[in-house]
C-alpha cells in the first residue's frame, strides 16, 4: 500500500518484528497455524461452552426439561465454528475481492428477509432473526464481515484517490446509511453502532481524509441521538444508564443484577455453577450477559484471563494487518479485528454499566451459533492472512 501523505497502519503497534512472529512448534498443527492466535481462540470457546451451560442450566430445565439443552446446541455450534475456521483458513483471502460486492448484497437481502413472513422471528420486540428449519440466524452478524470485505477491497482499490470526498467518503457512506437504515427497522441500534465505529476506523486507516472523516459526524451525532430519545425503550434505556437505580424494575435491572453479580464475586469467585443471579434474576445470562456470570462465578481472576485471551487475539490481529504486504489483506485483518475488539469493548462496558444496554453478544463466549460461526470463519481469515504473509518473506 502507498503510504504518501496517509496514514501508515504501522503506526499502530511498535512491537518489534520479532516479538510479533507466531509462537511455532517445529512440526504439526503450529507448522501452519499462527498458535498465539488460535490459542486463545480455542481457550475463549471452551471457557464459553463451560459458562453457557453454567448460566443456562436452571432456564433450560425450567423452559425445555433439560439442564443441557443450550449446552448441546453450543457444543455443536462449536464444533461447527472450529471446522468453519479450518475452512476459511484454507480459503485464500484474495478471492473475497470479487466476492465484495456478492458478499454485500447477500447480507443486504437476508437483512430485508426478515420482513418476510414465515422467515422472519420476533424476539423481545426486535425482528432481527431468519429461521431455518430448527435453526435461527442472525443476518446482522454476516452484514459486519461483509461491510469489512468491501470496504477493504473499496479503499484498496482507489488508493490515492481517496482524499477526494467524492472517492473517499460519498460511497463508502452511502452503503452504511442503506445498511443502517435496514438495521433500524429491526430495529438494531447496537449493530448500527458497531457498522458506524468499524466503518470510520478502517476510512481512517484507509487514506481517507481527517477533515472529511469529522465533518460527517457533525450531522450524523444529532441523528443518532434523536432515533435514541424518540423511541421509548432506547429513551428509558438511557435514563436507567445515567441512574439506573431510580429504574431498578424496569430498565436498570439488568445492570444492577449484573453489578451485583461482579460484587459478590469478589477475588476468586463463587465457583463455577455455584453463581445466584443467573437464577431467574439476570436475564440472557448465556447470552448478552454470559460475562456477569464469569465475574460473579470465576471472580476478578476469571475476568483478567478473559482480558488476557481477547489482548491476546487483538495484538496478533493488530499484527497480521501490520506485517501484510497486500494492501486488501491490511485493511480485511483491521477490519476483522476492530469488529471483534468493539463487540468486546461494548459488551463489558453494557454489564458494567458503562454503556447504555445493546443486545450485543460476548465474541467466542456468549450463546449463539450465528455470533460464534461469523467469528471463527473471521479468525480462519485472519489465519490465511498471515499465513501468506509468512510464505512471501
Amino acid at each position: 500500500m502507498q503510504r504518501s501523505g496517509r496514514f501508515d497502519i504501522s503506526q499502530l503497534t511498535h512491537f518489534s518484528r520479532e516479538m510479533d512472529a507466531p509462537s511455532r512448534s517445529a512440526v504439526g498443527l503450529s507448522a501452519s497455524y499462527d498458535l498465539a492466535l488460535l490459542f486463545p481462540v480455542l481457550f475463549l470457546v471452551g471457557i464459553g461452552v463451560v459458562m453457557v451451560y453454567s448460566a443456562s442450566s436452571a432456564i433450560a430445565l425450567k423452559t425445555h426439561g433439560s439442564d443441557y439443552y443450550f449446552l448441546k446446541k453450543q457444543a455443536m455450534f462449536s464444533l461447527a465454528g472450529i471446522v468453519t475456521l479450518v475452512a476459511f483458513r484454507r480459503f485464500p483471502f484474495r478471492l473475497f475481492r470479487p466476492l465484495a460486492y456478492p458478499l454485500l448484497a447477500t447480507a443486504l437481502v437476508l437483512l430485508l428477509c426478515v420482513w418476510v413472513p414465515g422467515l422472519g422471528v420476533t424476539a423481545g420486540g426486535a425482528r432481527r432473526w431468519l429461521r431455518m428449519g430448527a435453526l435461527t440466524f442472525q443476518p446482522s452478524e454476516l452484514a459486519r464481515l461483509a461491510m469489512v470485505v468491501y470496504l477493504a477491497y473499496s479503499l484498496s482499490k482507489k488508493q490515492e484517490r481517496l482524499r477526494l470526498f467524492s472517492i473517499g467518503m460519498v460511497p463508502h457512506l452511502a452503503v452504511l446509511a442503506l445498511l443502517a437504515a435496514v438495521l433500524l427497522q429491526q430495529p438494531d441500534f447496537g449493530a448500527v453502532a458497531i457498522l458506524g465505529a468499524i466503518t470510520w476506523i478502517m476510512l481512517f486507516v484507509g487514506g481517507v481524509r481527517l477533515s472529511h472523516l469529522v465533518s460527517p459526524l457533525l450531522v450524523v451525532m444529532p441523528i443518532a441521538f434523536f432515533l435514541m430519545v424518540q423511541a421509548e425503550y432506547r429513551l428509558k434505556r438511557l435514563m436507567s444508564f445515567l441512574d439506573p437505580w431510580q429504574y431498578q424494575s424496569d430498565a436498570g435491572y439488568q445492570v444492577i443484577h449484573s453489578l451485583m453479580a461482579f460484587g459478590s464475586g469478589g477475588i476468586f469467585g463463587t465457583g463455577i455453577g455455584k453463581g445466584y443471579q443467573k437464577l431467574f434474576y439476570l436475564p440472557e445470562p448465556h447470552t448478552d450477559f454470559v460475562f456477569s456470570v464469569i465475574g460473579e462465578e470465576l471472580g476478578m481472576v476469571g475476568v483478567l484471563v478473559i482480558l488476557l485471551l481477547y489482548g491476546l487475539i487483538l495484538w496478533r490481529g493488530i499484527g497480521i494487518a501490520r506485517r501484510s504486504a497486500d494492501a486488501f489483506g491490511q485493511l480485511v485483518a483491521l477490519g476483522i479485528t476492530a469488529a471483534i475488539g468493539l463487540q468486546v469493548v461494548v459488551n463489558m462496558s453494557v454489564v458494567l454499566g458503562l454503556l447504555p444496554t445493546k443486545g450485543l453478544t460476548l465474541p467466542f463466549l456468549s450463546y449463539g451459533g450465528t455470533s460464534l460461526l461469523i467469528n471463527m470463519a473471521s479468525v480462519g481469515i485472519l489465519l490465511n492472512i498471515g499465513a501468506s504473509q509468512e510464505r512471501h518473506e
